[in-house]
């Protein structure tokens, strides 16, 4: 090891590569070794790379199971926390936590158990909330859509504010259950009538599925608004990640609707909004920073879509749609629409790579803007109503909502931003994990209150 350490640091001072590139190679390259009684296997999860030990003796009743970590200071590591991101140690546990959680899932899928989502899905539903003071909190179905209805309990003078609330998930994952806390607190603290929508997920039930669940949802809240007291001059749709994308959607369909109350607001935290390109600055900077990795942005895109990942790498590389097709969206997608604040962190240009029918066939959809908003022509946007975009510094989607904005802006629609300068996409919902909470995430969520309290 001291060989191989001066070597390294004898190559660095060339210029050749630097001594960590060394160690690493010297330590990666041990060849694996092969053991008589033992099967082993690499698997990635999530693009983390795994090895899987298992004795090929029979077992006389269940085996135990172990995750091992490796050591190496945090230097050998794969995910890139930025040091903008406020207390890194707790968004790297809770990395690990969901790292923990899809390997086990993926162990069940090889023994065939259950598959990876279905386990995935239910250990992030487990938590179960008890009554709340100050909510009635009830489950029904509009339109053969399952939803919960959280109804403040104090008596009110006049009609409430209603939002339709869309959860996150990256349309495979997420439920009312996991966005439940989240709920909760925006119909407290803006003493509104929140209806969550558990629209169908993917790769199960593919685009447009949730787009038309939400937008089902929708139009029956709002054809019985009476009902559940709300004013019909105060509703909004919210959602995050996902989630923003669909109330983003909804929002553009409904405008154009004379049958039935107009939406006051669109509320769009973090939101993922096209699928042209994934090159992006925000993309390029943050496509290690967890939770949400650039090419998990692409794959959970390619799962609404589809309902499988084929074509995961042409997407990522930008070779899945026709330049004379970008080229006629480069008005609305286009990193020159990007403030440059926001490159100073890196970004380099890509080329216009060519794209070949059998791609373009695949994913030709992802030019609908009830799949990506973004793509709206201008006579939609200019009929949207009042909008609150949040962004997170440290988030692949942060671009999308940049995009968004200006898009917005220069129509005409009012937009209130937020921008979490230390924020990282997924922090809204840790903002009340106990000892994992982040500060920046109850700042966020607070900002959402007091935009719903002043409609």
């Amino acid at each position: 090891m001291i060989t191989t350490m001066v070597a390294g640091k004898i190559l660095e001072k060339l210029g050749i590569c630097n001594d960590l590139t060394i160690l690493r190679a010297a330590v990666n390259g041990i060849p694996p070794w092969r053991d008589s009684k033992l099967l082993i296997k690499d698997l990635t999860v999530d693009e983390v790379p795994l090895r899987i030990y298992q004795p090929k003796s029979p077992p006389t009743g269940k085996r135990r199971g172990i995750l091992y970590f490796h050591g190496g200071a945090g230097t050998f590591g794969s995910i890139k926390i930025p040091p903008g991101v406020t207390q890194p140690a707790k968004l790297r546990i809770i990395h690990i936590i969901l790292i923990c959680t899809a390997v086990v899932g993926k162990i069940l899928e090889n023994f065939g158990i259950c598959t990876q989502v279905s386990f995935v899905r239910y250990m992030q539903g487990r938590k179960t909330l008890g009554a709340d003071p100050k909510l009635f909190i009830k489950d029904l179905w509009f339109d053969k859509v399952p939803v919960r209805i959280y109804q403040p309990k104090a008596p009110s003078a006049s009609q409430r504010r209603g939002v339709l609330f869309f959860h996150g998930g990256g349309w495979v994952f997420g439920s009312l259950e996991t966005h439940e806390e989240l709920c909760r607190f925006i119909a407290r603290e803006s003493e509104s009538v929140v209806v969550s929508v558990g629209y169908r997920l993917a790769p199960e039930h593919k685009y447009p599925a949730a787009y038309e669940d939400c937008l089902s949802a929708s139009q029956h809240f709002l054809q019985h608004l009476q009902h559940y007291g709300v004013d019909p001059a105060r509703v909004a749709v919210c959602g995050d990640s996902a989630g923003g994308n669909l109330a983003a959607a909804v929002s553009q369909t409904l405008a154009g609707r004379s049958d039935l109350p107009r939406l006051r607001a669109q509320i769009l935290i973090y939101p993922g909004l096209q699928a042209l390109d994934f090159n992006l600055p925000s993309y390029q900077q943050n496509r290690g920073v967890p939770l949400l990795f650039r090419e998990r942005a692409a794959f959970y895109m390619l799962q609404y879509l589809n309902g499988s990942a084929t074509k995961l790498e042409e997407v990522l590389e930008g070779s899945h749609i026709p330049p004379d097709i970008k080229l006629k969206y480069q008005k609305w997608v286009s990193p020159d629409n990007i403030p440059e604040e926001f490159k100073v962190r890196g970004y380099k240009p890509r080329v216009l790579l060519e794209c070949t029918t059998e791609v373009f066939e695949t994913v030709k959809r992802f030019c609908e803007p009830k799949l990506c908003p973004l793509l709206a022509e201008d006579t939609i946007i200019q009929q949207l109503p009042e909008s609150f975009i949040l962004t997170c510094e440290y988030d692949v989607l942060r671009d999308d909502g940049l995009l968004y904005k200006k898009r917005l802006e220069d129509n005409g629609v009012p937009v209130t931003w937020y921008h979490l300068e230390d924020g990282f996409h997924g922090i809204i919902n840790s903002f009340n994990s106990g000892w994992l909470s982040f500060p920046a995430g109850k700042r966020g969520l607070d900002n959402i209150v007091n935009f719903l309290r002043s409609l």
